[in-house]
């Protein structure tokens, strides 16, 4: 699902909203998750799951292209961990 598709789902489930509208919605939702990663926060959506920053060690890795060793510095990477009844519904569509 992309995001334009998902504007338009969203858009047809509130009649009252136009796309226009329900895309600034979105968009807010958005750079809000991104805005609060950004500052070492997190973001909990219950049911669903939750959002979290991940450190990693800095390292050694190699350059495939010329085999020269690079070090690669320390960073911290978005995370994203299922929520129970997400992962539930999920699996039980496999079943």
């Amino acid at each position: 699902m992309t995001k334009s598709v998902l504007i338009e789902k969203v858009s047809e489930k509130l009649e009252g909203l136009s796309k226009k509208q329900t895309e600034v919605i979105i968009e807010t939702i958005f750079e809000s998750v991104k805005d609060s990663l950004a500052q070492g926060g997190k973001v909990e959506i219950r049911g669903f799951g939750n959002f979290r920053l991940r450190n990693r060690n800095a390292r050694k890795a190699r350059n495939p292209k010329t085999g020269a060793s690079v070090e690669v510095p320390p960073k911290k990477v978005p995370y994203f961990k299922v929520g129970k009844e997400l992962r539930e519904m999920v699996n039980r569509n496999l079943q």
